[in-house]
């Protein structure tokens, strides 16, 4: 049995964008990526609260996080190609 691969960073913002945007049912739009429909509502309530959290972020922390997400996403790339 092969083991079901990691969703992307992209494809993660992908799902929680087309669920926030589109007016598609989130049952569909999970069912669509291929994904739970629990891992959707939470990926969701992650990106609301990061985008909270960035807002609330000086000019010079805002960077540094930003930074940081684009280097943790390098190494998930990184390691996919692996």
């Amino acid at each position: 049995m092969q083991k079901a691969s990691r969703p992307t960073e992209d494809s993660r913002a992908e799902a929680v964008r087309v669920a926030l945007t589109s007016n598609l049912p989130r049952k569909q739009v999970a069912s669509d990526f291929g994904v739970g429909f629990s891992t959707l509502n939470r990926w969701i309530k992650q990106d609301r609260r990061s985008f909270e959290k960035l807002a609330n972020l000086t000019g010079p922390e805002r960077e540094i996080a930003q930074l940081r997400k684009e280097n943790r996403l390098l190494r998930e790339e990184r390691e996919a190609l692996k």
